[in-house]
C-alpha cells in the first residue's frame, strides 16, 4: 500500500519505499513524544519542519498537521515539493532556528 505524506500530499508508493527512512512518523508535539499525536511525513518534509521550527514553537503553535500547512514558512516549500518525486533533498536550517540556539 502507498503511503501519502500528511504534509505535502505526496503519495509515496511502495516500490520507492526500499529505504525505511523515506517515510517517518513525525510527533506534532515533539517534546511530549510519549502522549503526542503523529503523522507519517516523507523525509524531505520531516526534514524542512524540523529545520523551519524549534520544537516549541511546534508545540504551542504548530501542533496539527492543518497548522503547518498554513504556516508561512512552508507555503512555498509545499507548492515546490508537490511539483517534484524527489525523496532526499537539501535541508538548511533557517536563521530563524539558528538565532535561538
Amino acid at each position: 500500500m502507498a503511503t501519502t505524506c500528511a504534509l505535502c500530499r505526496r503519495v509515496v508508493p511502495d516500490e520507492r519505499i526500499d529505504d525505511p527512512q523515506v517515510v517517518q512518523e513525525h510527533h506534532l508535539r515533539p517534546e511530549e513524544r510519549a502522549t503526542s499525536p503523529t503523522v507519517l511525513l516523507c523525509r524531505p518534509c520531516h526534514d524542512q519542519i524540523h529545520a523551519q521550527f524549534a520544537n516549541t514553537e511546534l508545540r504551542d503553535t504548530y501542533d496539527s498537521i492543518e497548522s503547518l500547512r498554513s504556516a508561512d514558512r512552508l507555503t512555498g516549500y509545499i507548492d515546490w515539493i508537490r511539483g517534484t518525486d524527489k525523496l532526499n533533498i537539501n535541508v538548511t536550517t533557517s536563521n530563524h532556528i539558528r538565532e535561538r540556539s
